[in-house]
């Protein structure tokens, strides 16, 4: 399994050297060739759907990640965060119960912007859901399970594979939740919910169908946003 470690304090050492480059260019007043931003080379700002990989943010996602964060611009995924990375993870836990979730990929404003990230996961669970979702959340008809609030949602199907290496449905849980100092979610509830939802949507098809699961586990190929 993949060793992954929060990227905040990366971001917030980023910032503080582009501060101090622009502080130190500004004194000086020499340029040259130097990067004046003090951002490494490499650094990307993307659309939604260049996200994780490039095929796990649907159209419909990126408009929701808007809805989400207020930005249509995004830092540029790190590499192993890929749907495909994460389906053979998955795919080599499977079976081991001291192994039973992972990232999928995180999502991150870009560095100069106001702090926002979103953490996308995955979860093997016992079976079909049973019991009453906490009120927080509304039930949408889809899969055997979606459940969305204002800061996160989650969806849970059914996945008969052969790269599981068992002849019984296994049950995913893919969430997608914002990180960070909690605070009560700005602006409409019902909105952010159908946007959350949205999202946890377009990876968990995406998982679905990297895995190979019949029939990409029940989920349909649009987002089912009707409470159920």
């Amino acid at each position: 399994m993949r060793i992954v470690i929060s990227r905040r304090s990366v971001r917030v050492g980023l910032l503080a050297t582009a501060v101090a480059g622009s502080l130190l260019l500004g004194g000086t007043g020499c340029g040259g060739d130097k990067d004046e931003d003090g951002l490494p080379d490499n650094y990307k700002v993307v659309a939604g759907t260049q996200l994780c990989g490039g095929d796990a943010v649907s159209a419909d996602a990126s408009k929701a990640l808007k809805v989400i964060t207020g930005s249509s611009s995004f830092e540029a995924s790190a590499e192993e965060y890929t749907v495909a990375h994460a389906a053979v993870d998955l795919a080599l836990a499977f079976g081991d119960p001291r192994v039973f979730r992972g990232d999928i990929c995180r999502v991150y404003s870009p560095i100069g912007t106001p702090d926002f990230e979103l953490r996308v996961t995955w979860r093997w669970v016992d079976g079909p859901p049973t019991g009453t979702p906490d009120p927080k959340f509304t039930e949408l008809k889809m899969a055997e399970q979606t459940l969305a609030a204002a800061d996160k949602a989650y969806v849970q199907f059914a996945c008969r594979s052969d790269q599981l290496r068992s002849s019984d449905a296994a049950h995913l849980q893919v969430g997608v939740e914002r990180w960070g100092t909690p605070t009560e979610p700005e602006g409409d509830t019902e909105a952010l919910k159908d946007a959350y939802a949205t999202v946890a949507h377009s990876f968990s098809l995406a998982m679905a169908k990297e895995l190979g699961c019949v029939k990409n586990g029940g989920l349909p190929e649009k987002p089912v946003l009707d409470p159920a």
